[in-house]
């Protein structure tokens, strides 16, 4: 039974609960290592071509939330990562972001993008061609960082790569594709957008001197993450408004694209399945009718539910680090990204 007496048996006081303080954003934790990770992130970008970094500092500088950095890098420390191998770390992240950037390039010529990040693409402002070349450039820039890794971690920036290409073009085969199933996405974001993260975190805990256990926890906790940041970002897509996700709202749905909440409609919804499959482009009308379809309440408090298990998931692997301020810092990380709103 507990007592009510303080350490020198006087009755202990009643204390009026403190203001809880607020949560330190996970940056804090990692703000130095941030800082020197964005100085290395735009001096890559310039060329001996004056266009080719014209467009890769249009994308880069300052924009974009540079939460695939954030992450490689308290994951590194919250491994135990320390200072003697932090340059390697910092460069892990920025190949990360890098590999990030260049496949928006891409993503937005093969989608015919117009908006990023709330202002005229790249491939809006300087064309495909020139877009495509500084897509490739910042590929190989993140492999003239890599290069110099032992064999086992280029290989597996190499393989997050080639998980990137195929994840395209399997979102590609499926797109209008009303059929597509939920264990068809998840094999879509698993390789375009969890592979990033997994990759990051293998090398990260590898670089901080984790054992094979760690490591494959790490990556593990990579793909949690990416799985629940991207479920997170195709709910946003069909809430908007325009001027916090960067684009038009229901950009998935304009281009076929097999997002969590089309998949999930289409299973319930025979007039959304004829809608969607039938609907390449479709006029502001239908597409009404499919945002109306997509924004039901029970439907987005599945997705939110389903992000919700993969952090869990997530929470769970931290859990198994040494309590330090960046397995804090990735929890918080976690809460954040599951946590974001319309």
């Amino acid at each position: 039974m507990s007592s009510n007496l303080g350490t020198t048996g006087a009755p202990a006081r009643r204390r009026n609960p403190a203001t809880p303080k607020p949560a330190r954003h996970p940056a804090e934790a990692v703000r130095a290592e941030l800082a020197a990770c964005e100085a290395k992130l735009l001096s890559l970008l310039d060329s001996r071509e004056a266009l080719i970094a014209e467009v890769c500092h249009y994308l880069i500088d300052g924009a974009g939330k540079r939460l695939r950095p954030l992450f490689v890098l308290l994951v590194y420390r919250a491994c135990g990562g320390t200072d003697r191998t932090l340059e390697d770390a910092i460069d892990t992240a920025v190949a990360i972001e890098l590999i990030h950037s260049a496949t928006l390039l891409h993503d937005d010529i093969i989608d015919g993008g117009t908006l990023r990040r709330g202002r005229p693409s790249a491939l809006s402002r300087y064309g495909a061609s020139l877009t495509l070349i500084a897509g490739d450039y910042l590929f190989c820039r993140a492999f003239e960082l890599c290069g110099r890794f032992e064999e086992s971690l280029v290989r597996t920036a190499a393989q997050a790569c080639i998980q990137l290409t195929e994840g395209e073009v399997m979102e590609g085969r499926l797109r209008h594709n009303s059929a597509a199933t939920v264990s068809e996405y998840l094999a879509i974001i698993r390789r375009k957008t969890a592979s990033l993260f997994a990759a990051g975190a293998r090398v990260a805990a590898h670089l901080a001197g984790a054992d094979q256990s760690a490591i494959a926890a790490a990556e593990k906790l990579g793909d949690t993450v990416g799985i629940a940041f991207q479920m997170i970002d195709d709910l946003l897509d069909i809430l908007g408004p325009e001027e916090k996700i960067g684009k038009p709202v229901g950009s998935d749905i304009r281009l076929g694209i097999p997002s969590l909440p089309v998949v999930l409609a289409a299973e319930k919804d025979a007039h959304f399945r004829h809608l969607f499959t039938n609907g390449g482009n479709p006029g502001e009308a239908d597409l009404e009718k499919l945002l109306a379809a997509v924004r039901q309440p029970d439907l987005i408090a599945q997705v939110r539910a389903m992000a919700e298990r993969e952090a869990t998931r997530a929470r769970q692997v931290t859990a198994g680090l040494a309590p330090s301020v960046y397995r804090d810092g990735l929890a918080r990380l976690i809460d954040i990204q599951t946590n974001r709103k319309a």
